[in-house]
């Protein structure tokens, strides 16, 4: 069964709609608690074949992080992190889509920091809805838990107390309203 026959997801490009979506991330700070932050650029779309094979590509303008935090974001910019200068954007291409029990592990390749690595992103999908004039509207949810190091973001800056300021796992979380394009 393909993704689309077990959802009422049609054939045809449904866009990410900025607007209703976000990208958001959390990652350890001075080993005690967390730094949460959002990219507010990025663009999208799910692809649903004639046959109902998805698939997903996506772009992240890492210049639009926040955190909250202009000093701490401009450093995250920098090289010792995303290196935006070089590498503007992330993306993500999918390879793959499977049932996982009532939800779906999107299987693609992330590309941060010009390093291209295989991820796979836990999705629920949450149904279509008619929407408000604009066409129908599709909803998801997804997570992922990356390694920083895995994609050359390297940098540490030890703690006297043992342990790093910021920590290698990085959860990404995304909340997904994407528009049926005619």
């Amino acid at each position: 069964m393909t993704v689309a026959a077990a959802t009422d997801l049609t054939a045809g490009t449904w866009a990410i709609d900025p607007v209703h979506s976000s990208i958001n991330f959390s990652v350890r700070h001075l080993m005690v608690s967390k730094v949460r932050g959002s990219f507010e650029t990025f663009s999208g779309a799910i692809t649903v074949a004639e046959d109902g094979t998805p698939s997903v590509s996506a772009t992240i303008d890492v210049n639009s992080i926040n955190t909250r935090n202009e000093q701490r974001d401009a450093h995250v910019r920098s090289a010792d992190f995303f290196d935006a200068d070089n590498h503007p954007t992330a993306t993500f291409v999918s390879t793959g889509v499977r049932p996982d029990g009532d939800d779906y592990i999107v299987d693609g390749d992330f590309t941060l920091k010009g390093v291209t690595k295989p991820v796979s992103l836990k999705l629920e999908y949450n149904g279509v809805n008619p929407g408000m004039g604009q066409g129908a509207v599709a909803g998801f949810e997804a997570s992922v838990v990356l390694n920083r190091k895995d994609f050359g973001i390297d940098i540490d800056m030890p703690l006297e107390t043992g342990g790093t300021v910021v920590g290698d796992k990085v959860t990404i979380t995304l909340e997904i309203e994407a528009l049926k394009q005619a």
